[in-house]
């Protein structure tokens, strides 16, 4: 049969909209509330505001895939195929922490169907394999492994699976779902979060699998109440819209819920709202970025040359945490069953960039400022002399809620030089600017209710 050629989410978003693979997944409609007063907005909960606070994640995809030299599988790989001789849990945690990631997210299961951990649903799992003599478990050594070094615990399982036979009989297939889940929601301990998407790639000839997602929401809060959860649509983390590691200039962390109905809706809409969200969004549902080290998600020898420069990390960080997302960076161990050398290196370099960087900080100023009118107002920052500015920070109180809807950064004076500016600022935002040498700066915001509270910073590098 001819090659299986893998294509983004963006790339089946589109299919799905062009009818090509739109009947195999059942329209979620999720619920929508009616209009918020200015003075009830949304907040972000508890697990929402420790999700975001965690900044940059680490996704590791591995698996089957690793071993075939492919990005999707389609189900009839042998597991015997999977033996990473190597496989050490503790080399990635210890990699994420060193690079400054809160949390990693596994890949128990992608779209070929091989459970990383001995599931009771199918055979085609890690107990069928030769790696620990049939006695391993992925997703322990994962879960204890980033609990050993400080982490918080995500998986994601895939719901398209090309390997178990009930797959196309929906009641049936959902069931073997909901008791995989059930089975990791259970048995490795609390979860920060659980991450999905609507992958259902069969083809207009293929198998027809509807989803239960409703069931699916339900299970995660029973079973494992404090994780958020992530999909296209939600409920409670929304994709960025692309997989380049790039938020929406403009970025809120409130959206309609009706802009995106069920996961895997499609169209220009919809892409623009998952990069940009809504001002006047009725549910809290912020961005992550998701995008890999690499040209593929999982390891494949022939892109150890490819990995991502330490800048262009740093550019990555500036264009998703610096837009009011979070990154979620994936990073593919080796046949091995470790991170390449390369890799931990770059994440290495990320972090000294970062840490280089916040040490070099000129200023540091939270104020409610000089109210210009109802929405307005002014910040004046001092700014320590000896060293120009080159990056400025800004962040709102996000446990609060969004409420700025633009702002200016000025050169010494309220009426000076603009060095920066932009249209929201959320729970962060970062801006390079050409090296500036200044006494004070000048912040003016403008918010949806009032004179917003801002914090901002600068820094020399």
């Amino acid at each position: 049969m001819p090659p299986f050629v893998p294509f983004t989410r963006r790339e089946f978003l589109t299919l799905l909209g062009s009818g090509t693979v739109g009947a195999l997944t059942a329209p979620l409609a999720l619920s929508a509330m009616p209009a918020l007063s200015r003075y009830a907005r949304p907040r972000p909960t508890r697990a929402q505001l420790r999700w975001q606070r965690d900044e940059l994640a680490l996704f590791v995809h591995f698996g089957m895939n690793t071993f075939t030299d492919r990005e999707w599988g389609d189900g009839t790989e042998s597991p015997a195929l999977f033996n990473p001789l190597r496989l050490d849990a503790r080399q990635w945690a210890r990699t994420a922490r060193d690079a400054g990631a809160k949390a990693m997210i596994l890949t128990a299961k992608h779209h070929d169907g091989f459970c990383l951990w001995p599931t009771m649903t199918t055979t085609h799992s890690v107990a069928s394999s030769p790696w620990r003599n049939g006695k391993g478990d992925v997703v322990r050594e994962f879960a204890d492994a980033c609990r050993a070094e400080g982490l918080r615990v995500g998986l994601y399982c895939s719901p398209w699976d090309r390997n178990h036979p009930a797959y196309g009989d929906s009641p049936r297939y959902n069931d073997v779902y909901i008791a995989q889940l059930t089975e990791l929601f259970t048995q490795y301990g609390e979860l920060n979060e659980v991450w999905f998407d609507g992958a259902n790639g069969e083809g207009p000839n293929g198998k027809r699998q509807v989803y239960d997602w409703p069931r699916t929401w339900a299970l995660v809060r029973k079973l494992q109440p404090n994780a958020v959860i992530f999909s296209d649509a939600g409920p409670d983390v929304r994709w960025i819209g692309n997989e380049r590691g790039v938020a929406g200039e403009r970025c809120w962390s409130t959206i309609r819920s009706s802009a995106v109905p069920y996961i895997g809706a499609s169209g220009d809409d919809v892409i623009t709202a998952l990069q940009e969200g809504h001002a006047d969004g009725d549910v809290w549902r912020p961005g992550e970025t998701d995008v890999s080290i690499r040209p593929g998600w999982f390891h494949h020898a022939a892109e150890d040359e490819k990995v991502r420069s330490v800048e262009n990390l740093l550019q990555l960080y500036f264009t998703s945490v610096g837009r009011n997302s979070k990154l979620l960076l994936n990073v593919p161990p080796t046949r091995d069953g470790l991170f390449h050398d390369t890799d931990v290196e770059r994440l290495r370099g990320l972090r000294a960039a970062l840490t280089g960087m916040r040490a070099q900080r000129l200023a540091d100023a939270t104020a409610v400022g000089k109210a210009v009118d109802a929405r307005r107002s002014v910040h004046r920052i001092p700014v320590r002399p000896g060293s120009a500015v080159t990056v400025l920070e800004l962040a709102e109180r996000i446990e609060i809620g969004q409420q700025v809807t633009s702002w200016e950064v000025r050169a010494e004076r309220s009426d000076g030089p603009v060095l920066a500016s932009g249209s929201t600022i959320g729970y962060m935002q970062l801006r390079r600017i050409p090296p500036t040498t200044v006494s004070q700066l000048y912040v003016e915001t403008v918010g949806l209710d009032g004179p917003p509270v801002v914090t901002v910073r600068a820094y020399a590098g």
